[in-house]
Parts: structure tokens; sequence; C-alpha cells
């Protein structure tokens, strides 16, 4: 029996193929606008306590900022999260609360660490994100102005907090844009190690000082992180600089094509992983998940990027974000590509 050839009827076939892309589109459409909440752009993941204290001043009331600091205790890593967020929140959305804190209490010395983080934080709001060669010799001027004013409050807060790293881990800012020697950085650093080795947030100010975009070298700054991440505890994070240092000197300078999945990378990544894993309760560690999606994503590995991402989901104030204009768009596209390569590739 003879069987007689199918016929398509294009007028058939063609509407269902544009259907069908149609149904793949907005899936993909979805998947970039889920979850339908708006992304925070200053955390980066949850931190119900820091949040209130957020809430509290950005409503004008210092308060819940004092006892945010207060619970903190000792716990130099939960200091140096809660004063950088809270001092980024002054700078850039106005301080009298702060003003109000230190009027009220002037010997209260974390009023006085938050004020000069602050200060920090607005010098490098005054310089901008360009390029030197973009930046105006004004910006520049203003810059440097506030840059060596913060300096000085930070000495004081250095004075109230004899073993706190926190404003030494801060200068490694001012450092950075006043052009200290080398000379003078590790006379600065060995401050920050007589208080806390291992902070997460002094090595990560550190290593854009070393960095050849403003003081070193790729050498210098590879060297720095390689370094750190040998001798740290597992949990401590440290493992996170060398991927800081690669993604600075390779990947954002256009050079990683192809790179992402050497043995090399490979390793680093997966040496993350496993501190990442050791470090429940580092107030850090969400800022180590967004880094992780971002380079397990560039490997392909969608389905171990897609479970960091679901762990920050949300939140865009980390690196690599903040590298991109469209951060928060750059987010939510790099987790839809890992969404939609974890269901079409089970890698």
């Amino acid at each position: 029996m003879r069987l007689s050839p199918v016929v398509v009827d294009p007028a058939v076939s063609v509407p269902l193929f544009f259907a069908a892309l149609g149904v793949a589109a907005s899936c993909f459409l979805l998947s970039l606008l889920m979850p339908l909440r708006r992304s925070d752009g200053l955390l980066a993941g949850p931190d119900p306590q820091l949040q209130l204290a957020i809430e509290g001043v950005r409503s004008g009331t210092w308060q819940p900022a004092a006892d945010l600091l207060a619970a903190a205790g000792n716990d130099a890593e939960r200091v140096a999260h809660y004063t950088k967020h809270l001092s980024y929140v002054a700078a850039d959305e106005g301080d009298a609360w702060v003003t109000a804190w230190r009027e009220a209490r002037p010997d209260d010395s974390d009023a006085v660490l938050v004020a000069a983080c602050a200060q920090v934080k607005r010098a490098w709001l005054l310089r901008g994100g360009q390029p030197a060669r973009d930046t105006s010799p004004r910006q520049f001027a203003d810059f440097h102005h506030e840059l060596h004013a913060a300096h000085v409050a930070l000495e004081r807060a250095a004075l109230l907090r004899p073993d706190d790293p926190t404003p030494w881990a801060e200068k490694a800012a001012v450092a950075r844009g006043l052009g200290f020697s080398h000379g003078e950085m590790a006379e600065l650093w060995a401050e920050v190690e007589a208080r806390s080795p291992y902070h997460f947030g002094a090595h990560l100010a550190a290593l854009q000082y070393f960095c050849s975009k403003w003081c070193g070298s790729r050498a210098e700054v590879e060297e720095f992180a390689a370094r750190a991440s040998r001798s740290a505890p597992r949990g401590s994070l440290l493992t996170v600089l060398p991927l800081l240092a690669w993604l600075e000197e390779v990947d954002l300078r256009g050079e990683s094509a192809g790179l992402f999945g050497t043995p090399e990378v490979v390793a680093l990544v997966d040496a993350a992983l496993d501190d990442v894993a050791e470090a429940g309760g580092h107030p850090n560690q969400p800022e180590a998940r967004h880094l992780l999606a971002y380079f397990l994503l560039r490997q392909r590995r969608y389905r171990a990027s897609l479970a960091q991402f679901r762990h920050v989901d949300g939140y865009t104030g980390a690196i690599p974000w903040r590298y991109f204009r469209w951060g928060k768009v750059t987010y939510r596209l790099c987790r839809a590509r890992a969404l939609w390569g974890a269901l079409l590739t089970r890698r």
C-alpha cells in the first residue's frame, strides 16, 4: 500500500510557528519579571534588622541605627557591614539623622564612625564613576577636599574605637582616592591585621587599592588576593578575592572570552563555593553569592548559578551588577539565562 505524502498547509503551520514563538518569548519575559516586587539596589540580600534600621533613618530617626550597631557589639564584620550601608544612605539620601544623633550623643563612637564613613562615601559620590579623563577638575578638587576631611574624621573614630578595624578598613578607600604610596598602605594594612586579620570588608577595600586601575597592577592584586585566600579559615569568604581580582583585571577589561571555563577559574569558583557553604551567618555571604551566580553562569553551570540567585533574589546591591550601567536589568537577564539554561540543558 502506497502512502500519500503529508502536505502541510502553510496557512496553518505559519500561525502555529509564530504562536509557539510567542509563547516562548512570553515565558522568557516572564522569567525576567519574576519576582514582581521591586528589586533592592542597596543591599545584597535580606537582612531584616538592617532593613528596619534603614527604614528608620530614612524617616529621620537615628535611634534604630544606634540600636542596630549597639546590638552588633564587638562583631567586627557586622559593625563594618551595618556602617557601610547606613553611611551610604546618609551620603546619598541625606544625613540630618546623623547630625541629630551626634548632637544627642556627642561622644557616641558609633555615631562618629557612621558620620566619618558617610564622608568617605560622599567624596566618592562627588567624584562620580567616570574614568579620570571624563572627570572635571572641579570634581577632583571637591573629591580630594572631602576625602582629606574624611581621613581626619576616621582618625577620631579610630581613637574612640581602638580595637575596631572598621575605621582602618575605611581608610583603604581614602588611600585609593588620595593615591597613598605602597609604604603608607602597608602601614595602614598592618593596623587592620592587628585587629582582624581576616576581615572581609577591609580586604575588599584593599583589593581595590591594588588593582591596576588605581594604585597597583594585575600582578599585585592577584598576589594580594591569593595570599589572603590561602591563609584564611573556611567561612571567612576570602576565597572570593581571587575571583574579584580576575573580574577586575580580566573580565571587565574585555579579555575573558573563552577563559571562564578554564581549569584555573573553575578551581577558584569551586573553592569559593566551599567557603560560602561554610559561611552561614556571615553578613557578606549574599555578596559572595552574587559573584558566584555570575561566574557559574559564565561557566554554563546553570543549576549551580540558579541556586545562588535563589538565595539573593530581589536584591542587586553587589558586585558585579554595580559595575554595569543597567545593573538591575543585567541581573534579571543573567538570572533568566540561568533559569533557561537549567531547564533546557539540565546542567
